[in-house]
């Protein structure tokens, strides 16, 4: 059994992410590999109070690092776009 904040791990913002929110209305966030749409849809609408349109999500695999001779990876992780109806809005940056 899952709990919000094991579905729900971080926001995910970066430029791309910004101008998604603007045009969109689609947030990103990292969230649990195992976790399904219909968790992460319940999840969002509870921890934020809005109301989630649709939820899309992707697999991201990890890089290959190099540190002195020794190669490894960097972890795969799960993203989710979740796309809010026009009058909910999630700010991660209030007052700043």
């Amino acid at each position: 059994m899952h709990t919000l904040h094991n579905i729900v791990v971080a926001p995910i913002v970066t430029e791309k992410s910004n101008l998604q929110k603007e045009e969109n209305n689609t947030v990103a966030f990292r969230v649990s590999r195992t976790a399904n749409k219909i968790e992460i849809k319940n999840a969002v609408e509870k921890m934020f109070k809005v109301k989630v349109l649709g939820v899309r999500s992707t697999i991201t695999r990890g890089k290959k690092k190099r540190v002195g001779k020794n190669f490894g990876m960097t972890q795969n992780f799960k993203k989710a776009y979740v796309t809010l109806s026009k009058d909910s809005k999630i700010s991660f940056f209030e007052g700043v």
